[in-house]
């Protein structure tokens, strides 16, 4: 299977269980890895026949800035849910990044990584 990854992709949002994440919000980081054949858009060279990783990239800002949730595990489902939104692609991976999660240890960041296959286990249909 042919892959389309962006990584990277940051936006501000409230999300977290705790009051002053909510009020104050903060930075999130977001990698997602489309699964889907790309053998048609490398032999047309035509943009139909891909996905649109421009407005990928911005729908996925959007849900980050979006309604906060408590959980960045909830974050990541609705962005999965969003990138299988186009039928040619067949899974979505995506790792939503928290770099400034309050922890009580030094840490660089708390990230969450998950899988859906469309019509898979745990995956949209």
């Amino acid at each position: 299977m042919d892959r389309i990854v962006l990584t990277g992709i940051e936006a501000f949002g409230h999300h977290g269980v705790l009051p002053h994440e909510r009020e104050f919000g903060q930075r999130f980081v977001v990698d997602v890895v489309l699964e889907l054949d790309l053998s048609t858009a490398a032999a047309s060279d035509d943009l139909a026949d891909t996905v649109h990783y421009g407005e990928l990239a911005g729908q996925v800002a959007d849900e980050v800035a979006g309604a906060p949730v408590d959980l960045i595990e909830a974050l990541a489902g609705r962005i999965a849910d969003r990138a299988l939104q186009p039928g040619r692609v067949v899974a979505v991976e995506v790792t939503v990044h928290k770099p400034s999660a309050p922890l009580p240890v030094v840490a660089r960041e708390v990230a969450v990584t998950l899988r859906r296959e469309r019509g898979g286990a745990g995956g949209a249909a």
